[in-house]
């Protein structure tokens, strides 16, 4: 008899709050590794705790020996050079959809390279993201990479309400802010 293949998902994560649910959620269909990266994140000292905090998630959940986590490094001269022209954009409009661009193209990159079946991400958890936007953003990614992209709105279904107590339950710092400086305000 044969086992069943699980396909290979590359998860993009924000933060530990918006991974919770989301690797709950996927765990049973799918073979996952987490891809954290965030060049959005400002200062350093937040990227590196929220980094630590998913860490932290990965250890008390059990999932260490499971599922993969591949950090990036720390970009945020890209991010900032990529939005140098939008600087009095708000929360939820351009500047947001070039910095889901810029995130997503690294995922889909790196999702190829080490041969992953599919990519998506944790942000549409968030009330404060708009999946739409996300959906249709990784979309377009994935068929400029040329590997698929699941389209999701993790907040349904009470997986928002999920983020919350699996956050408490894991005792994960939860932010006040996206990461950038435009949202610290």
């Amino acid at each position: 008899m044969s086992q069943i293949t699980k396909p290979k998902l590359l998860l993009h994560c924000c933060c530990a709050p918006c991974a919770t649910y989301v690797i709950e959620y996927l765990k049973p269909d799918y073979s996952i590794a987490l891809f954290y990266y965030n060049p959005n994140i400002e200062p350093q000292e937040e990227y590196e705790r929220r980094k630590g905090e998913l860490i932290k998630l990965m250890q008390r959940a059990g999932y260490e020996s499971e599922i993969p986590l591949l950090p990036n490094e720390y970009d945020n001269p890209l991010y900032n050079n990529a939005l140098l022209i939008l600087h009095g954009d708000t929360e939820g409009r351009t500047r947001c959809g070039i910095c889901y661009e810029l995130r997503f193209s690294a995922t889909a990159k790196r999702a190829k390279k080490d041969c992953f079946d599919i990519f998506t991400t944790t942000l549409s958890v968030s009330p404060h993201k708009n999946a739409e936007m996300l959906n249709e953003i990784g979309t377009k990614i994935s068929e400029r990479y040329n590997i698929e992209y699941l389209q999701a709105d993790f907040k349904k279904k009470d997986g928002y309400l999920r983020s919350i107590e699996l956050t408490s339950r894991y005792d994960l710092l939860r932010q006040s802010y996206c990461g950038c400086k435009n949202s610290m305000r």
